[in-house]
């Protein structure tokens, strides 16, 4: 829901192609942006499909040492504790039923399981030479390597020859009784899964309320339809115009590319406001 122009107290950013690179790369003028917000006693939290392992840009280049939503709203991290704050997990007996449903459609599809604790990956979910960058994990079947899991944070798929996009438009509607289904690989067909109902706006919404935030107040920023749920939440909802179709035409707002380094220009549009206004009324 889209509210009116005030002031923001809350920034809430995606990661992958909206701020990192596919090089883990933050640019400059974004870490500047960024601290520059923090400074001014903005809020930061950032949003992103990612799980707490995966966060090392957030705290090497912004130096960002506060919350962080992760697998795309089922686990929220203290970065600077290293600490999980709460979960919201899959039950595996639904996970393996939408498994099943997944292959009744598609035979080769093969799939993967986020834990808090780690990554499961079936057989042929990825190469021999990914294995190597993933750390050596073992594949095997999900029956077993999950056995004793409380649920998984999320849950993926991966699909043969075909776009992400009907990929995503084939099965969401044949497992949303079972998971909630997004997906935030530009090119590969991969589908992330998690609880019905859970989501980027979801968690982000309840971190908001517990600071005493409204959605009015807060801006955001994402390029993916993992991130759609998040730009319709917040009161200021940019795509990146470097984004997938579905997010650009979701939100109500533009960010430039993120070559361009889109989201530091509003940051850096947003502090120039502030500046003005404080000025003004100091006078």
């Amino acid at each position: 829901m889209q509210g009116q122009r005030g002031p923001v107290r809350l920034i809430a950013s995606d990661m992958d192609g909206t701020i990192v690179g596919a090089d883990n790369s933050i640019s400059d003028r974004t870490v500047r942006a960024f601290r520059a917000c923090m400074a001014a006693g903005i809020d930061v939290v950032f949003v992103t499909g990612r799980p707490p392992r995966w966060l090392d840009p957030l705290r090497e280049r912004i130096g960002h040492e506060g919350t962080v939503i992760c697998s795309n709203g089922a686990i929220t991290y203290d970065l600077a504790a290293e600490q999980v704050l709460s979960t919201r997990l899959l039950p595996l007996e639904q996970m393996f039923a939408a498994a099943e449903v997944i292959r009744d459609l598609f035979p080769r599809a093969r799939f993967a399981a986020e834990t808090v604790d780690g990554l499961h990956l079936e057989d042929g979910f990825v190469d021999t030479g990914s294995l190597e960058l993933l750390g050596g994990i073992i594949p095997g079947p999900l029956h077993e390597s999950l056995a004793g899991s409380p649920g998984v944070a999320k849950f993926l798929a991966r699909g043969g020859d075909i776009s992400p996009d009907e990929f995503l438009r084939r099965v969401a509607p044949a497992v949303s009784k079972l998971v909630e289904t997004t997906h935030s690989a530009p090119r590969m067909p991969l589908l992330e899964m998690s609880l019905p109902g859970l989501n980027k706006a979801a968690t982000l919404a309840a971190y908001a309320k517990g600071k005493g935030i409204d959605a009015a107040e807060t801006i955001a920023f994402g390029d993916m339809p993992n991130d759609i749920s998040m730009l319709g939440w917040a009161g200021r909802g940019y795509a990146m115009a470097s984004g997938h179709p579905a997010a650009r035409e979701a939100a109500a707002y533009t960010a430039p590319g993120f070559t361009d380094d889109g989201v530091a220009v509003i940051l850096e549009q947003l502090l120039d406001v502030r500046e003005a206004a404080s000025g003004a009324g100091a006078r």
